[in-house]
């Protein structure tokens, strides 16, 4: 392989993706949303950024920006924050199946060799958790449609593999880290609670390797959970509450579940009212994170070739960026 389509080059993983991609020889294509977040991002004469809406361009159209690639990283799409109109497993199929599907169709008229789609850790504890039914919640059930429909496509023509992300650290020119709504909510509270649960956490820098490694070597219908840390929400709170310098002004203390469930059941309630649905209903999301939803990394490092990477030092980094944002 030598020319890498990256869709959504300009966005915070695309942006790492493609520097990765850079470092290993390849040329670049980079189709991503208008405007640029940074006019310098990408000075390298092998990156070819092009703005458009690819939902918006002809088959054809699409059809030429795919002629001369080899392989095409699918880094766009809505996530489980969106809170759409409901029913949400209609916005969430139309923001992230269809337009796989068609991408993954077109890819493989254009003679692809490999796709890799970046989807969610949602859809790997969907099917490892059997107790609570994750798997009828719109945003992973379409997250698991979206990799079956990707894989069906390319079928027999054209690898396609899906990276299963978690929680993702790492700054970039332009934009805000979106952990900034997290680290808003809590500036100058006394007290902010967390559940007892914990999630996996890796750095863009592992992500961008793992795509990488997934273009390269990734099976066909082959699903990645990635992994770098295993982060207690009281540990990330706790360092949200450092960052804004409120040591000692700041209670973190760890709530059960059943504490946090009548309000989130009002906030369901309140948001089925106003005509809208969450992707997870904030009861089942209230569920994932008294859970433990770590992750082995050793589970995708061994087939992908990703490293360790310093996720620490990257948490620190990226809320420090958002409290600057915050403070101008």
């Amino acid at each position: 392989m030598n020319k890498i389509l990256v869709l959504g080059g300009t966005g915070f993983l695309g942006y790492y993706t493609t520097k990765e991609l850079l470092s290993k020889g390849y040329e670049v294509k980079a189709l991503s949303l208008p405007p640029m977040p940074d006019d310098d991002m990408f000075s390298s004469d092998n990156v070819e950024n092009m703005l458009a809406n690819v939902n918006e361009l002809s088959d054809e159209e699409v059809l030429d920006i795919l002629s001369d690639v080899d392989g095409v990283i699918y880094a766009i799409g809505a996530d489980e924050r969106t809170i759409p109109d409901a029913p949400a497993f209609s916005f969430f199929y139309e923001a992230n199946v269809r337009p796989t599907q068609r991408l993954a169709r077109l890819s493989v008229k254009a003679g692809v060799e490999s796709f890799v789609i970046f989807g969610s850790y949602f859809a790997e504890f969907a099917e490892r958790i059997t107790d609570v039914d994750l798997k009828s919640e719109a945003y992973p059930a379409t997250r698991l449609l979206q990799e079956q429909i990707g894989f069906a496509e390319g079928e027999g023509k054209m690898r396609v593999s899906s990276l299963r992300l978690p929680y993702i650290f790492g700054t970039m020119p332009g934009r805000t880290p979106l952990w900034k709504m997290f680290t808003d909510q809590i500036k100058d509270k006394e007290v902010f609670p967390a559940l007892g649960g914990s999630t996996a956490a890796v750095t863009a820098k592992q992500v961008a390797h793992a795509a990488v490694g997934a273009l390269e070597k990734g099976e066909h219908r082959g699903t990645y959970p990635l992994g770098g840390i295993n982060l207690s929400h009281k540990e990330f709170t706790e360092m949200m509450v450092n960052a804004l310098g409120q040591e000692g002004k700041t209670d973190v203390p760890v709530v059960d579940l059943e504490t946090v469930l009548p309000p989130y059941k009002a906030i369901d309630e309140k948001t089925a009212a106003a005509g809208k649905e969450h992707g997870i209903h904030m009861v089942l999301n209230a569920d994932m994170k008294a859970r433990d939803l770590g992750i082995d990394p050793k589970i995708s490092m061994d087939p992908l070739g990703y490293e360790e990477d310093d996720v620490y030092a990257s948490v620190k980094e990226t809320l420090e960026a958002c409290v600057k944002a915050s403070d101008k």
